[in-house]
């Protein structure tokens, strides 16, 4: 659960960086809402919307890419240390 915790992407920075609620945002986008919609419900200009979604989609790159990175880097240690070798002649 810790692990989970530590890839999570910083909604309340998002938050401070654009002035609202970027939970609520996201929660909006889940639940099929276009940005027109919410621009309009919020009061959020579209292009703001826009910059947020790009950040929240880097952020989540990041975090997949950083989670690859980590399993490569442990099937390789795992395959280093259960390297068996056979002497076919024995």
């Amino acid at each position: 659960m810790a692990e989970e915790q530590s890839w999570k992407v910083d909604e309340k920075t998002l938050s401070k960086k654009y002035g609202t609620d970027v939970k609520k945002l996201i929660r909006a986008w889940k639940r099929g809402f276009t940005d027109q919609d919410i621009a309009v419900k919020t009061g959020i200009r579209p292009t703001t919307l826009y910059m947020i979604k790009q950040d929240l989609e880097l952020a989540h790159r990041r975090i997949r890419l950083a989670q690859k990175k980590q399993a490569l880097t442990q099937a390789q240690t795992l395959v280093g240390q259960h390297q068996i070798f056979f002497n076919p002649h024995l």
